[in-house]
């Protein structure tokens, strides 16, 4: 059978399993370890990427670039991304399914076009770090023609294959080095309005990697080159990087954006612009929730650089910058207030007094919870979780033996207190429970350490 036969026939077949039968199966097949690995990426990519696993014909060499690889949701928020860009102004406004939006399947069989419905006249995109090829995949849905380049050989020819199995035709595809001194030479007379760069995270022997200068290529090196092939640069970077670092780091960081799904940090990504010195602004996205945290000082002066805002929500002006902070005496909490646990992508933007800006308090300048006597906007309550208050104790032996008879069940959080939130269930005594209940071990600057126990409220 030919290689799409052989994967439609084994599609969801145990790998390992699969792999003992080398020997009973391998002459059903040309290229027994690329199919192996294909079968093994197509379940990695199934959920992920539910347009490239309904094309079985698609080849993937590498599995760790499809666990590497952005989400069709996450993809497409990039492509959304090149509207960003101010100096872009002159052209067409990019139109792409909204961050959170369900990505529809395609049709069984791919659509070749020679000119993709909705691509903006005239732009041009170059992605230096192709990889498995979704991000350009997506690029080339809004871009009159990209380039795609890939330093890995094997995985550049299967992205060639399988940019062609989908019926894409506006993409360039190139094997080069991305190095000092190679941009001009990898662009070859392409002439690009945006540059991308997903540098790889991994270093020796396969350990993962966070600093700029560890990565690969090491854009810090490349910079002022890729500054001289395109003003305008948008990186990915490992959503554990610093970003107060990386913004100090490179010069001209106009805007960072912090993409989260599925309560996870998915990506960090920075949109960059040749001679800017301005703040930049944060854009915060939590499953499909957006919002835009203005730079530190409270002004509106960003705005102008997202042309098309129309899905995002501007913070109020920042309290904090004034010169506030808002911080809570617990002993003035009581039962049916409201407690806010910040998520992920709120606490890595570093949006620690954002919740103050609509009306919320700290439980202390180190204690990311926060307390309302009102019920928690809908604009902040996208980007964690709301609790209603059902009492505080102070944290001692006796309180946790007493809250853990009165809620045996309870999911447990421990915060900014010398002991891990399973250590503080044990010592409470209590099981996982189904979300009702959620007692929090924490600390506050008027009382200490402290238990609170709350009811979730969705």
């Amino acid at each position: 059978m030919d290689f799409k036969e052989f994967i439609l026939a084994h599609d969801g077949c145990d790998i390992a399993s699969l792999a003992m039968q080398r020997g009973r199966l391998s002459a059903e097949v040309e290229d027994w370890n690329l199919a192996l690995s294909t079968l093994e990426a197509r379940s990695k990519l199934r959920h992920k990427v539910p347009q490239w696993h309904a094309v079985p014909s698609l080849q993937y060499p590498k599995v760790l670039s499809a666990e590497q690889c952005s989400s069709t949701e996450t993809a497409r928020y990039k492509a959304s991304l090149l509207s960003h860009f101010p100096n872009l102004s002159t052209k067409t406004a990019i139109s792409v399914d909204k961050p959170g939006e369900s990505p529809t399947c395609p049709p069984k069989h791919p659509v070749s076009v020679d000119k993709p419905d909705g691509v903006v006249e005239g732009l041009r995109v170059a992605d230096l770090t192709g990889g498995l090829g979704v991000d350009a995949w997506t690029f080339c849905q809004v871009a009159e023609e990209v380039l795609y380049n890939e330093m890995d050989t094997e995985l550049c020819r299967a992205a060639e294959h399988n940019f062609k199995e989908l019926g894409v035709k506006n993409v360039v595809v190139r094997n080069r080095m991305v190095e000092p001194g190679a941009v001009k030479d990898i662009l070859g007379g392409f002439e690009p309005d945006v540059l991308f760069l997903d540098p790889a995270r991994r270093g020796d022997g396969g350990r993962k990697v966070f600093r700029l200068e560890d990565c690969s290529p090491n854009v810090l090196e490349l910079l002022p080159e890729l500054y001289d092939a395109c003003p305008n640069i948008m990186f990915k970077l490992s959503p554990m990087a610093d970003i107060t670092l990386v913004c100090k780091q490179l010069p001209g960081v106009r805007e960072v954006h912090v993409v989260a799904t599925g309560g996870e940090c998915k990506e960090l990504l920075l949109l960059l612009e040749k001679g800017y010195t301005g703040c930049h602004i944060t854009v915060i996205i939590d499953s499909g929730a957006s919002l835009v945290y203005g730079g530190g000082d409270g002004s509106d002066i960003h705005k102008p650089s997202l042309r098309d805002p129309s899905h995002l929500r501007w913070a109020p002006p920042s309290y904090a910058a004034e010169g506030g902070h808002r911080f809570v005496d617990i002993t003035t909490i009581s039962s049916g207030e409201f407690l806010f646990e910040p998520g992920k992508a709120l606490l890595k933007a570093g949006a620690f007094d954002l919740p103050c800006d609509y009306g919320l308090c700290k439980l202390s300048r180190h204690t990311h919870l926060y307390v309302s006597q009102k019920a928690i906007p809908e604009d902040l309550a996208s980007f964690g979780k709301c609790f209603e208050i059902l009492d505080i104790l102070p944290l001692s032996g006796k309180t946790m033996k007493e809250a853990g008879k009165r809620y045996p069940k309870a999911d447990v959080t421990a915060r900014n207190i010398p002991m891990t939130s399973e250590e503080l269930a044990k010592r409470l005594g209590v099981k996982p429970g189904d979300g009702t209940i959620h007692i929090f071990g924490t600390h506050s600057d008027s009382e200490g350490r402290v238990l609170i126990i709350c009811r979730d409220n969705k």
